[in-house]
């Protein structure tokens, strides 16, 4: 079976026997959807002097509109509420030939509530296709309708590596065994790019699968396998910009299509602009409107026709493939006005339903700004969680270095004491590393005390974190000279590897402890402690004598945990905690399965790490 063949997009149509039609989009619809417009583009040769009309009950075709580009329709439907499933005979005329093509509206299966989203309740495994697994056969990959079918070069670091959505689908057990709740998947759409554009984030096809990934079909069946194992799927989106192999950059449907069309600005990449009172219009149009990389052009939200195929793009992955969330790139870069119409939009339709921005700022107070229901705002984003990249530019000195009055885990406590900036902390991503920074660990630790403090807290402050794939082996590294060297193979997940990761045997002694431990708090947190974690409040205690302390609590359900954030032992008195543990309370320390009693003076062993449970 030649996978590439399966497409999402109508794209079967030849101008020789159907007119100008040669594509349509989105390849099709449902009925009883909240919002009753579909905007429906056709492309073709000359097609916008075509006159469509339509005739099927409860579908009225209400706008039809041509814009800059001669080869584009925009067809603005209204689909009654009860209008039945079928299929559409969209009729047109161009240059005195009539013809017509087959339209389907598809029923829906299943009730917009059943769309539950992420929260803080659940982990996100963040991984990377190209870099995961490899499932597919090289002869069952069609790249010939590719412009540029760069295969898999696993010795150049920003190259395709080979992996693909069926590597994803034959690890899925090795993931729900870690104890994550669900999988990030950075972008799989189509990148036709020079080079190959492995990481996904240059879209040359909004509506299909990159074949070096696998097809629409391989998605959806992913998709459907991690359902049945319990985890959701988080889907990268991008729309900010477009790979510039896009066909809109050969022609775009308009002039205004994209920002800077002829790619002479590039971003400035400073998003203080964006909420800047004193911001000039020069450096706020060089933030949002200016290109991203010379290789991914700037989308126009404030373009009413794209903003409508955006969001519909949106919705269409959502009820096709069941995916449970979506990450959105570069989210402040695009125009703010024109997402939070396309938020909202998606979440009349899911209310449910959760979104992430990638909010990259170096204080807390940038983040909040996005965030829905900031009154800091003007404009509601309607987005409702943010990314916190503090950990990011943080957490290595944080976490490593000995905790003193004011450094340490000082820096953490201080972090979590800004959340008063966030409408919903609780809704706030949070990681140690991901695919666009260094990797948390420098290098192999020799030690894991700094690791397991760092992974605990994670996994048990506020938010929802998200783990970056081969944290549980201790990958290492920098992006110094390459993103490609954070972006490394996982062991064994490649034909010819001669270590299997995926494996106890193929670990060494240190990762089968870190796995070990991740596993331990993962597996106690989708499981017991899951609506602790999910709605539980956090109360937590200034670090003093390098001990920080706090407590997640929900009714009668309490999580204490104890870290010591010295590199000596400590011998402390417990008088500062006795509002949440008085002395003589027995808790049960779920890393060590053992009893722990609470006495007026207790001793720590170095950077010793409690996770502490009442029940």
């Amino acid at each position: 079976m030649v996978l590439g063949l399966i497409a999402g997009t109508v794209s079967v149509f030849g101008a020789s026997s159907h007119g100008g039609v040669t594509n349509v989009e989105p390849p099709f619809w449902w009925t009883g959807m909240a919002n009753d417009t579909l905007q429906i583009m056709v492309t073709g040769p000359d097609i916008a002097s075509a006159d469509f009309s339509i005739d099927y009950a409860g579908v009225t075709l209400d706008r039809q509109i041509a814009l800059d580009s001669k080869n584009y329709k925009f067809l603005y439907l209204t689909v009654a509420p009860d209008t039945k499933p079928g299929k559409i005979d969209i009729r047109y005329r161009l240059d005195g030939k009539k013809s017509s093509f087959p339209y389907e509206l598809k029923a829906r299966d299943r009730a917009a509530s059943e769309y539950k989203g992420f929260d803080a309740g659940d982990v996100l495994y963040l991984l990377m296709p190209d870099r995961f697994a490899k499932g597919l056969d090289d002869k069952d990959i069609d790249m010939s309708a590719l412009d540029y079918p760069v295969g898999a070069d696993r010795n150049n670091p920003n190259g395709r590596h080979g992996g693909d959505m069926r590597g994803i689908r034959n690890h899925l057990d090795y993931i729900d065994s870690l104890g994550v709740t669900a999988i990030w998947v950075c972008p799989v759409l189509e990148n036709d790019m020079p080079g190959g554009s492995y990481h996904g984030y240059a879209t040359t096809d909004y509506y299909n699968i990159d074949p070096r990934f696998g097809s629409n079909r391989e998605w959806n069946d992913l998709i459907a396998e991690a359902h049945k194992k319990g985890l959701k799927v988080v889907m990268d989106m991008i729309f900010n910009h477009s790979g510039s192999n896009h066909p809109w950059m050969k022609d775009a449907p308009s002039k205004d299509w994209y920002n800077h069309p002829e790619a002479d600005e590039m971003t400035n990449y400073r998003l203080t602009t964006v909420h800047d009172p004193y911001v000039s219009d020069y450096d706020l149009d060089h933030t949002v409107n200016a290109w991203f990389v010379p290789s991914m052009p700037d989308l126009n939200q404030r373009n009413p026709h794209l903003m409508k195929y955006l969001t519909q793009n949106s919705i269409w992955w959502i009820e096709s493939s069941k995916i449970d969330g979506i990450r959105m790139d570069t989210y402040p870069y695009a125009d703010m006005k024109g997402m939070a119409q396309w938020a909202a939009d998606v979440l009349r339709e899911y209310p449910a339903f959760n979104i992430v921005g990638e909010c990259w700022y170096a204080n807390e107070a940038g983040s909040a700004f996005w965030q829905s229901g900031n009154k800091l705002n003007p404009v509601d984003t309607h987005l409702p969680s943010v990314m916190d990249f503090f950990y990011i530019l943080n957490g290595r000195k944080a976490f490593s270095e000995d905790t003193n009055p004011w450094g340490g885990l000082n820096a953490v406590y201080d972090h979590l004491a800004n959340d008063f900036l966030f409408p919903d902390p609780q809704k706030i991503l949070t990681f140690l590393d991901n695919h666009d920074t260094d990797r948390f660990l420098a290098g192999m630790p020799d030690s894991l005390d700094v690791w397991k403090q760092a992974v605990a807290f994670l996994l048990t402050s506020r938010g929802i974190p998200q783990l970056y794939y081969g944290t549980e082996l201790l990958m290492n590294g920098s992006k110094e000279g390459s993103d490609g060297y954070v972006r490394r193979d996982m062991p064994g997940g490649f034909p010819g590897d001669t270590t299997d990761a995926f494996t106890r045997e193929g670990r060494t002694d240190i990762q089968n402890e870190a796995w070990d431990y991740l596993s331990r708090i993962l597996n106690w947190r989708r499981g017991e402690a899951r609506d602790v974690m999910a709605r539980g409040s956090l109360k937590h205690f200034m670090p003093q004598n390098g001990l920080y302390v706090y407590r997640r609590k929900l009714g009668d359900k309490e999580v204490t945990v104890i870290l010591n954030g010295r590199d000596m032992p400590l011998e402390v008195t417990m008088e500062r905690t006795l509002e949440i543990m008085p002395y003589g309370t027995v808790l049960r320390n779920i890393l060590t399965d053992s009893d722990v009693t609470i006495s007026e003076k207790m001793t720590f062993a170095p950077r010793e790490v409690m996770i502490l449970q009442n029940w």
